[in-house]
């Protein structure tokens, strides 16, 4: 071999071993290895809209730095709203520094198949993992290997919000959670009518949407939200007025930590 070839050789095992000292101490602190592609417009949200039924992300609290996840990730929906750190290892291209996305779609097919666990980020959320000046070719890399940890969710003072759905009538109540911060995910929602001091049950029907199913619906509305992976609650009381509208969002005055 000759001196060239070996201090190629020797390049090679240099680099390899700086992956796998930040794979060890990345593990040492709690982070996972997974692996992550993006899709919609490379400075965009993804998707407008995404299967957990929060909208338009762009101008809202989940702004831009969101994602779709794998079925282990997405949870049936109930991974919805779930924060996490995830940050790449390609030392060419990556800086090292962690982007922190919220989970609000599911990606079931390709990568995220087959039990993997694998984050589909809208292109602004899988840039900012990028070296300074390498941002382009980060987005043309394809697949990319990367380590994540679950974090808390935290949209400053913002209360959670609940969205009446259209189509809901006084029989039939449905709403989308938005904006549930520290775990983000939702386990259980409980409502509670007006005059009774019995917490009923409601269905997740997809994503963040749960219905109640029954009535006369008597207003106000109280909701006992629980986390799914913390079994934290909360109790947001009287948010949804007795002379509530369909389509039409009610800011509560509680949220997680």
């Amino acid at each position: 071999m000759d001196s060239a070839s070996l201090w190629r050789l020797i390049v090679l095992l240099l680099a390899a071993v700086d992956v796998a000292r930040c794979r060890f101490h990345a593990y040492a602190r709690g982070w996972q290895l997974a692996t992550a592609t993006w899709y919609g417009s490379p400075s965009g949200a993804g998707t407008d809209g995404g299967a957990c039924g929060y909208g338009e992300l762009p101008n809202t609290p989940y702004g831009l730095d969101v994602g779709a996840g794998s079925p282990v990730l997405f949870k049936n929906g109930r991974g919805c709203g779930a924060c996490y750190k995830v940050r790449c290892l390609q030392q060419q291209l990556c800086s090292g520094k962690a982007v922190t996305v919220v989970i609000t779609d599911e990606c079931p097919g390709g990568y995220c198949a087959f039990g993997r666990t694998h984050f589909d980020l809208s292109g602004t959320a899988f840039g900012r993992m990028a070296m300074a000046g390498r941002t382009n070719q980060l987005l043309g890399s394809g697949v990319m290997q990367v380590l994540y940890k679950r974090v808390d969710c935290n949209y400053g003072s913002r209360p959670m919000e609940f969205q009446v759905n259209e189509g809901s009538t006084p029989f039939w109540l449905s709403i989308l959670v938005r904006y549930a911060a520290g775990p983000g995910d939702l386990g259980h929602v409980e409502l509670m009518q007006a005059g009774s001091r019995v917490w009923q049950p409601m269905t997740q029907v997809w994503g963040a949407t749960w219905c109640f199913n029954g009535g006369p619906l008597r207003g106000p509305f109280s909701f006992r939200v629980t986390t799914l992976s913390t079994s934290e609650t909360v109790v947001a009381r009287n948010v949804i007025p007795r002379n509530w509208a369909s389509n039409t969002c009610y800011r509560s005055r509680v949220n997680f930590r």
